[in-house]
């Protein structure tokens, strides 16, 4: 990455722009700003706030990169999780191969802090975004970019918006794996040849591999959802055959399989690094994202480094890193109390936030038991609590949250800290 472009963010003005922001953080740069040395309770943070632990995400940084080394997968995080350029730069210090993407916003992110490989998880067929990657593709020889295809009509777009450009080295491309009423993708080997095929004859295109994301056939831990998966990858497997029989892959150094979201990275690995035939040359990539914050609900969940059974290994799990803290700002009605965010602060999509610290009036904080959220409206979350708790107008609730992917969109400028302290502001970019 483009380290000084990272290290810039810090020069950024801190305005109104930025929710939960001190007001006596305004004008003044990140940088002049953690030079103060500030925490959450006691420099003027207003809630909601979300935050992130940084031991927490160090921890679960170190792990999936200790894993991967010792499974011999390679790492390309999902960025889409985040956004975040200083999150992406720990993540490739720590091991990680490139990152992925899914449309080309996000890739013109990436580019601008200077990320050199880059997975582009779909097909690209905008004529405009064709030409800016070639173009980017020109003039920067390090720069790699690998797109999924998975139709001949996707091909002909591709090389017709290319062609015209005469770009000096072709676009990389792999056929992706679908699966029937999934989403993209072939859905049987006939059609991936006629891609190959199609590819082939493409005098800007190159076909490099084979591309896929097992989360499309299974969404729970039942032995039906995680037979689907294996199922998934061992078609995967065919596919990749199939195409270097055909002499696909010939003369390729390197051929790339990638499959593997945050759930069931495990039976990916496991299927990507059994012996390939005629010792092809494989890099298996997982594309697993929500590890580097994990969460309280669907990931916890989820994680094979969570499960009860199938796990990943001994591995300690990941620790959810994010929490948002929400004032306590109505208690209209016995059991009931209305929190400071909503819709527009957390996500719920996958589970509602879970409370899980009380910071009182006096300042104490402590775990909050028998206590849930039941609904969220566009700013206030409902809290149902026990008839006689403790809780009153003012105080703080500290919550865990579900599906990191639709947290951080609401989030421009997101405290991390270190306990209390706030150790950096981390920037995303949606």
């Amino acid at each position: 990455m483009d380290r000084a472009a990272v290290a810039a963010l810090h020069d950024e003005r801190i305005d109104w722009r930025f929710k939960g922001m001190p007001a006596d953080a305004f004008g003044r740069t990140v940088e002049e700003f953690l030079r103060q040395r500030p925490t959450v309770f006691g420099s003027g943070f207003v809630g909601p706030l979300l935050v992130l632990d940084r031991d927490a995400l160090e921890h679960n940084l170190r792990t999936m990169a200790a894993w991967c080394a010792r499974h011999g997968v390679a790492l390309a995080p999902h960025g889409k999780t985040t956004m975040a350029p200083q999150l992406f730069q720990r993540q490739l210090a720590h091991g990680a191969w490139g990152i992925t993407a899914a449309n080309l916003s996000q890739l013109r992110v990436y580019r601008a802090f200077g990320v050199s490989r880059v997975l582009l998880a779909n097909q690209l067929v905008d004529p405009h975004g064709l030409a800016w990657l070639a173009q980017e593709l020109d003039g920067d020889p390090g720069f790699s970019c690998a797109c999924w295809v998975d139709s001949v009509r996707g091909v002909r777009l591709m090389t017709e918006a290319l062609a015209p450009q005469r770009p000096s080295r072709p676009v990389d491309v792999l056929i992706e794996l679908g699966a029937e009423g999934a989403r993209t993708g072939v859905r049987d080997t006939s059609t991936a040849a006629d891609v190959a095929r199609a590819v082939a004859a493409s005098p800007v295109l190159r076909l490099v591999g084979v591309g896929g994301y097992e989360g499309a056939v299974a969404h729970d831990l039942g032995d039906h959802e995680v037979a689907a998966v294996d199922s998934y990858m061992g078609r995967l497997r065919e596919l990749v055959g199939t195409l270097a029989e055909a002499g696909h892959f010939d003369g390729l150094d390197e051929v790339l399989v990638t499959a593997g979201g945050s759930a069931y990275f495990d039976q990916v690995a496991e299927a990507l690094t059994a012996p390939w035939p005629n010792a092809l040359p494989v890099t298996a990539v997982l594309r697993s994202g929500a590890y580097v914050t994990h969460d309280d609900g669907l990931y916890r969940t989820m994680s094979p480094f969570g499960r009860p059974h199938r796990t990943a290994g001994d591995e300690s799990p990941f620790r959810p890193a994010m929490r948002i803290w929400a004032q306590v700002t109505s208690r209209p009605e016995d059991g009931l109390a209305l929190l400071t965010m909503g819709r527009r602060d957390v996500s719920f999509d996958q589970d509602l936030p879970e409370p899980r610290l009380l910071r009182d009036r006096h300042g104490t904080v402590r775990p909050l038991a028998n206590a849930r959220v039941t609904a969220l409206a566009d700013q206030h979350a409902f809290l149902l609590v026990e008839p006689d708790a403790d809780i009153e107008v003012g105080d703080w609730i500290g919550s865990g949250l579900s599906h990191p992917c639709t947290v951080f969109d609401k989030w421009a400028l997101i405290p991390e800290v270190r306990g209390d302290e706030v150790v950096d502001l981390i920037r995303t970019f949606f």
